[in-house]
């Protein structure tokens, strides 16, 4: 009886209050004898012949299985939605999808983002990333605009170019767990591109 609007069914209780009999309200509605008079009954039974209240489609999973997608999640970020529903699939002998996985992450808001890409930070790396911020922890934006930094060519040889995704909340681009880190070589010298050739070209001191 959900495929009829309220609107046939208060006109259908109209007819019937008139005095028609079901067979007549039917054929006039073109609806089932069937589908009157579970109208006529609704309305004796709950006093509206509007729609019960249903509870919707039952959750596939429980809590403490949300709370566990959501902890594997924080311990691998870059772990796909697709990958958590074949180990809960495993796991709990229960199949879910990975729909549901993306949904139950998002109610706890991780989304699937475009991770940031840096090097692997070594000692090395950090301590002479730090030296060269302290020699020009003094410059002003005048003099910074006139270097442009650039690490290409580049070969990617300890991962795949194609996409992938990290799981993190606002806020969280450069967080060491959301940071995908690999190794980057290089051909060359460091580039520039300047239109006047006027931007000074610095040594690269940050090892990259």
């Amino acid at each position: 009886m959900s495929c009829v609007s309220e609107v046939d069914r208060h006109r259908a209780l109209g007819l019937l209050q008139a005095g028609l009999p079901i067979s007549e309200v039917s054929l006039r509605m073109n609806l089932k004898k069937t589908t009157i008079f579970r109208v006529r009954q609704r309305l004796h039974e709950t006093d509206t012949v509007s729609d019960r209240p249903r509870s919707g489609r039952p959750r596939c999973t429980t809590q403490r299985q949300d709370r566990n997608l959501v902890r594997t999640r924080m311990n691998n970020r870059f772990l796909s939605a697709s990958a958590s529903s074949r180990h809960t699939r495993e796991r709990n002998n229960q199949r879910i999808s990975a729909n549901t996985v993306r949904r139950r992450l998002s109610t706890s808001g991780l989304r699937a983002r475009r991770p940031y890409i840096g090097p692997i930070l070594t000692q090395r790396l950090l301590h002479q990333r730090t030296l060269w911020a302290q020699e020009h922890a003094a410059w002003d934006r005048i003099q910074l605009r006139s270097v442009v930094f650039s690490d290409e060519p580049r070969f990617c040889i300890d991962h795949a170019d194609g996409h992938v995704h990290v799981w993190r909340r606002s806020g969280e681009r450069n967080q060491a767990n959301c940071v995908r880190e690999h190794d980057r070589t290089h051909l060359g010298q460091p580039r520039r591109v300047v239109p006047d050739n006027k931007t000074k070209l610095l040594c690269d001191k940050l090892g990259l």
